[in-house]
């Protein structure tokens, strides 16, 4: 059974996992159009950051940065590579909307990867109800980025 919890940055596996999520990001995408957050931009007062486990299993993380009263940004979600498709990613998307919207937010947002590694993170988002729109907050418009939103009254 899989369980949410708030993410330990003082636990090597978290941090070793958030090492390889932020390298592979970078190696993904092209220079400068990264935008996963290591270990200390998740220490931000503004973020919210959990870890999925199943038993002792360290399966992901997630993190929602506010962004404003009533808009928040989905970041830095990744699953273990070799855990993928057994539900992690939507069972932390979940969580990540339910918070969001708990803390009375309207509208969250995401930013990821137009190459194709980042196809199944983008399935994964339209699935949950995201869609495409404009950069949002400091992003602005690049060929390497896909921006989505979700309307958190409406879905």
């Amino acid at each position: 059974m899989m369980r949410i919890i708030q993410g330990d940055f003082s636990d090597p596996r978290v941090v070793d996992l958030l090492h390889i999520h932020l390298t592979s990001a970078r190696a993904e995408t092209a220079a400068g159009s990264a935008h996963a957050l290591g270990l200390t931009g998740l220490q931000s007062p503004d973020i919210s950051f959990w870890t999925i486990w199943d038993d002792e299993t360290l399966l992901g993380v997630g993190a929602l940065k506010r962004l404003s009263t009533d808009h928040g940004e989905v970041k830095s979600m990744y699953t273990v590579q070799s855990l993928r498709r057994r539900g992690a990613g939507s069972t932390m998307l979940r969580h990540i909307i339910a918070t969001a919207r708990a803390n009375g937010m309207s509208r969250l947002s995401l930013e990821t990867g137009s190459w194709d590694y980042f196809l199944p993170a983008q399935a994964l988002y339209r699935n949950h109800g995201f869609v495409e729109c404009p950069p949002f907050g400091d992003y602005v418009l690049d060929p390497n980025s896909v921006f989505m939103s979700l309307d958190l009254r409406e879905s």
